[in-house]
């Protein structure tokens, strides 16, 4: 089937999906199976594309140290596992490398991702999100600073007390907001 109308025959193309054929003249070329389509058929699943993970790209990750290994999707199983067979032997597969990092704060279990890291801004420690506050984490240069806690051995229950009482009356910028209130009781908006 060829596409176009009398006055112009060499323009268009029809669908080569075998339940439409209908003309279009902005036709889409499948790079997987190389057929043209309509605008309704373009997408690998809307037509069924046999070959639609070609440009695909796929990660095998090392069960012995965790290394994620980029390969396409045109790779099968076997050459999947050639792929890891080669990694092992390269060197570079070291099982030291499996323990994914954690949060340092104690009875913290957080694995450290690029998505739930934070790095304290005073004292340089990778903690998770849960911990990014230096009161929530043992900052070690807020602690130096305070001088109740020079010079003596600390234990975790003065530190704890000690962050406790830097956030006394400050829950949420309450202190800020309530002082802010009382001075202007007039509203800031007048209505006519």
């Amino acid at each position: 089937m060829t596409g176009g109308t009398e006055a112009f025959p060499d323009l268009g193309r029809h669908c080569q999906l075998s339940d439409c054929h209908q003309l279009d003249f902005l036709p889409f070329h499948c790079d997987g199976c190389h057929r043209v389509f309509c605008v309704e058929h373009r997408s690998y699943k809307s037509h069924e594309c046999p070959k639609s993970d070609h440009n695909s790209r796929k990660v095998v990750v090392c069960e012995i140290c965790s290394t994620s290994i980029e390969t396409t999707g045109r790779d099968g199983e076997q050459d999947q596992k050639l792929l890891l067979e080669k990694h092992a032997k390269s060197g570079n597969c070291d099982p030291r490398k499996k323990k994914k990092p954690t949060c340092p704060v104690r009875r913290c279990k957080e694995i450290l991702t690029f998505s739930n890291t934070s790095t304290c801004k005073t004292c340089k420690i990778k903690v998770c999100l849960k911990h990014r506050f230096p009161a929530d984490h043992v900052c070690q240069k807020q602690t130096a600073a305070q001088p109740s806690l020079v010079g003596k051995p600390v234990s975790w229950n003065d530190k704890f007390m000690a962050a406790f009482a830097l956030r006394e009356g400050k829950e949420c910028g309450k202190s800020a907001r309530d002082s802010k209130s009382s001075a202007s009781s007039a509203p800031s908006v007048r209505a006519y």
